[in-house]
């Protein structure tokens, strides 16, 4: 006589016919879509990138099955849009002048989802400078010419009396280099982003202003693609935009201050005091800093559009927004 299976053998085998069912009807679903998303050295540990940290570790790209493939295009921002026409990347966060530019001399990138909007670049100066009437005649360390960040320092330079002519500048792409331009004493003044700024004041510089002082609606940077390969991806496309807005959502809520402290701390490698100031300083109120959902303010597109006409950079009659921008990734993940 055959001996009857005990209790828990029949019970493992109901379990493992159980989840062949299971995975018969998820087959393939688990599987991630990779993206390469190009990366602007300067900001791989700024408080710009934070909203990828946050959907990493809250597992917003997991839900939604993407993994990101992080891809440093060195040279600073102005190399983002090349990078996408080469194919060397997938989507990428770049200045809006750079992709505007790109575009008109024939780039097929195209905004997909808003990044930094109205961004807070502080002029920090040496300990000597106790004005802005001693910038004069001294060095001031600024990125490209085009950038949204000399556009916005230029702005709140005049505002308080200096223009071009009155003070000379360098060139130089990236807060840490701007910073280091300061520390030497080779700069007199340079505008720097977040924790940089809050740090240069804790070692003893001197903060006279900030760009939200001159430029109140930006839309400083973008996620870009290029539009052949969005519309061939875009349920992917739609996937990383829904997963980058609930990551911003997340760092705006209140209830969450405390665990955004706690990541920017881990993000950038600042202390917990700088990290509360940095949330201060944008939310304290609401500049306008970060998106409230990835969105792109076509307003404050066509703000850089207007800077980059009186900067000579653009002719007229100046582009359309419109022409720059594809909001049906946004509108597909539930966000206009």
């Amino acid at each position: 006589m055959r001996r009857q299976a005990p209790a828990t053998l029949v019970a493992a085998a109901v379990v493992a016919v159980a989840a062949l069912i299971v995975l018969s009807f998820v087959g393939p679903a688990a599987a991630q879509d990779t993206l390469r998303f190009g990366k602007i050295p300067s900001t791989v540990r700024n408080v710009g990138s934070l909203y990828l940290f946050i959907a990493e570790r809250k597992g917003f790209f997991a839900r939604e099955r993407i993994a990101i493939q992080s891809v440093v295009i060195e040279g600073g921002t102005d190399r983002m849009v090349a990078a996408l026409d080469a194919g060397t990347i997938d989507i990428t966060h770049t200045s809006t002048p750079y992709l505007i530019s790109a575009v008109l001399a024939g780039s097929d990138a195209v905004a997909i989802a808003g990044e930094v909007g109205n961004p807070v670049y502080t002029l920090i100066v040496r300990p000597e400078i106790a004005s802005y009437a001693d910038l004069r005649g001294k060095t001031i360390g600024l990125s490209i010419g085009a950038d949204t960040i000399s556009i916005t320092t230029r702005k709140l330079l005049a505002k308080h009396g200096l223009r071009d002519g009155d003070y000379q500048t360098k060139e130089l792409v990236g807060t840490p280099v701007r910073f280091e331009c300061l520390k030497r004493g080779e700069c007199a003044g340079v505008p720097l982003g977040q924790p940089n700024d809050i740090m240069a004041v804790k070692e003893g510089f001197r903060r006279l202003g900030d760009s939200t002082e001159a430029v109140s609606a930006f839309q400083f940077q973008v996620i870009a693609a290029r539009r052949a390969f969005a519309t061939a991806n875009k349920d992917k496309v739609v996937r990383f935009v829904r997963a980058i807005a609930d990551a911003f959502r997340f760092i705006r809520a209140p209830e969450n201050r405390a665990e955004v402290i706690k990541a920017i701390v881990e993000q950038t490698g600042s202390s917990e005091e700088i990290a509360r100031a940095v949330m201060a300083l944008y939310f304290e109120p609401d500049r306008g800093a970060m998106p409230r959902q990835a969105e792109i303010d076509l307003k404050g597109l066509a703000q850089v559009i207007d800077f980059m006409g009186e900067a000579g950079t653009l002719k007229a009659p100046l582009p359309p927004t419109e022409r720059f921008v594809d909001l049906q990734y946004l509108r597909a993940a539930g966000i206009e």
